[in-house]
């Protein structure tokens, strides 16, 4: 069995991710761009009030124990909050091309069925864009950058669902960047 990577399990909110974004040392690993992802199962009916510790636990026996896989994605994002899973500053599992590249974020919800313009998905769009914005801004990504699951050619499903468009989600991400990061990695 591979060598687990462990997890942090701890969740913020999106001022408190990026202050502790800024704080991290990006030693042993430097990703090179974000990937994108939902959850589908559990949908944002299946967890009413977003993502508890329990259930964050859960998923590292599952990716541990039952996928057998040396970590999980870097980030789980509600509506209510980020959760750090695997530690941003070491790769992760999650796409199967890039995974030694790549920043991957998980979305709770099902884009395929469930919006993401409106209501609960709404609020985890704008908690994803405040953490994409964030480790943009830390890593001096262009959000340009930016990958959806379904784009690895090595993927069968087409996550993270038909309801994420990129293009609004990168605009997003450069308008919050230039409105909250002026300075620090500006998009010209």
């Amino acid at each position: 069995m591979p060598v687990w990577k462990g997890i942090i399990g701890k969740s913020f909110l999106p001022k408190e991710f990026n202050n502790f974004c800024h704080k991290l040392k990006w030693t042993a690993w430097r990703p090179s761009f974000i990937v994108l992802h939902n959850t589908a199962i559990p949908s944002l009916s299946q967890r009413p009030k977003g993502l508890t510790l329990q259930h964050i636990k859960n998923l590292e026996i599952f990716y541990r124990d039952t996928q057998k896989w040396r970590a999980g994605p870097h980030l789980f994002i509600d509506d209510n909050q980020i959760w750090i899973f695997t530690p941003l500053t070491i790769s992760g599992t999650h796409s199967p091309s890039w995974n030694n590249t790549a920043i991957g974020i998980e979305m709770l919800g099902d884009y395929e069925k469930e919006s993401f313009n409106s209501g609960r998905g709404l609020k985890v769009r704008e908690n994803a864009i405040s953490a994409m914005a964030t480790l943009c801004s830390v890593l001096g990504f262009d959000p340009n950058s930016i990958k959806l699951h379904r784009e690895d050619p090595l993927t069968t499903h087409a996550c993270p669902g038909k309801n994420v468009r990129k293009l609004e989600v990168i605009q997003e991400v450069q308008d919050l960047i230039i409105s909250q990061f002026a300075g620090e990695h500006s998009i010209v």
